[in-house]
């Protein structure tokens, strides 16, 4: 059945207290996000709206594909026309916008494709989600708005500094999404996440990456000296912060979610080979690494302070450990949940560090 035809067509769902909308529900945060909300509020209804970008696999959702609760429609966030007519046909309660543009590295060279997914995008879903009087619209933005640090930790009232397309296309989405609460009161929320690893991730990423070459016997790409670190954060810690910014947020706040834990590129390939092809030798690590020229500019660090998120009750809890192990065992057995893969393992494009 045609898009048109589902938002046309009689709501046959009824009873449910609350609809929520999920953009870009079949990637990888959002589709954590999206099960958790259809498994705790079986009185809510969960509309993932999805384009199924190269990046995005609806094997992600196959836990809650014939819930009740539960509804998938297949379209694009800068399509003004079906977007509008959603918001006309659906009473819609909540928004969680991620869908998104997010490969940095291709930002240099698709930039007209960023800025039109990335802030028009969010311009058409802003506006209709406020004209139609939507409750709550949380917009999932990036720790790398902040740009790069050295020794400086980022808070929520730090300036926007971003030194690539992509940071750069996050930063102005915020603020189109932060103007209509200034003006219109209408009721936003903005998060910056620090990197998110685990599940469902496409493999073009830094983790999934290096986990899927190794398992393939193949080496890990490092760029340049491999010192850049970033702050990695478990998918359930960060589907648990969504959804207390979701009950618990103030609107036209800011919250970081971030967390302490800390490891370079270097230090992230040297572990994932020691745990995936189970040697120690410093030796026979260093041959499982390969150095490729770097980015001409790679951020080295994006330190964050999540302190008023905590102040709300939450706390990361999964371990390095226990995540990276859990993320490691997923991928041996899921790496096809997309058709295309394979594409991302090539040394071409480049390696995208960022979550």
């Amino acid at each position: 059945m045609s898009v048109a035809k589902r938002l046309h067509q009689k709501h046959e769902f009824s009873g449910f207290k609350k609809t929520v909308l999920v953009t870009g529900g079949a990637g990888f945060i959002a589709s954590h996000v999206v099960i958790s909300l259809v498994e705790k509020y079986n009185d809510w209804l969960i509309i993932n709206l999805d384009k199924l970008d190269y990046c995005a696999s609806l094997k992600n959702l196959t836990c809650v594909e014939q819930r009740p609760n539960y509804r998938f429609i297949q379209s694009d966030i800068c399509d003004s026309y079906l977007i509008n007519r959603l918001f006309e046909t659906e009473k819609i309660d909540i928004v969680l916008h991620f869908a998104a543009q997010t490969h940095v590295d291709h930002s240099f060279w698709l930039s007209s494709k960023f800025s039109r997914v990335n802030v028009y995008g969010t311009y058409v879903l802003v506006n209709a989600a406020r004209e139609a009087g939507v409750e709550k619209f949380i917009y999932a933005s990036t720790d790398e708005v902040y740009g790069d640090s050295l020794d400086e930790e980022f808070d929520e009232s730090s300036p926007r500094r971003p030194t690539n397309p992509y940071a750069a296309t996050k930063a102005a989405a915020e603020q189109i999404a932060l103007s209509h609460w200034k003006k219109y009161k209408f009721p936003v929320i903005v998060t910056r996440c620090s990197n998110v690893y685990g599940p469902h991730q496409y493999p073009e990423k830094v983790i999934p990456r290096f986990i899927s070459l190794l398992q393939s016997d193949r080496k890990c790409f490092v760029h340049g000296s491999g010192r850049q670190a970033r702050n990695f954060l478990y998918s359930a810690d960060v589907t648990e912060a969504f959804l207390t910014v979701l009950e618990k947020g103030d609107p036209g706040e800011i919250y970081n979610i971030g967390t302490k834990f800390e490891v370079s590129v270097i230090q992230l390939a040297r572990e994932l080979i020691s745990l995936v092809k189970n040697i120690s030798k410093d030796s026979e690590i260093d041959d499982w690494l390969d150095f490729v020229s770097d980015r001409p500019y790679n951020d080295l660090r994006y330190p964050m302070n999540s302190e008023k998120l905590e102040r709300l009750g939450w706390r990361p809890k999964v371990s390095w450990q226990e995540g990276i192990k859990k993320t490691i065992d997923w991928y041996s057995k899921n790496l096809h949940n997309w058709p295309n893969s394979e594409n991302a393992l090539e040394h071409f494009p480049p390696l995208c560090i960022k979550s």
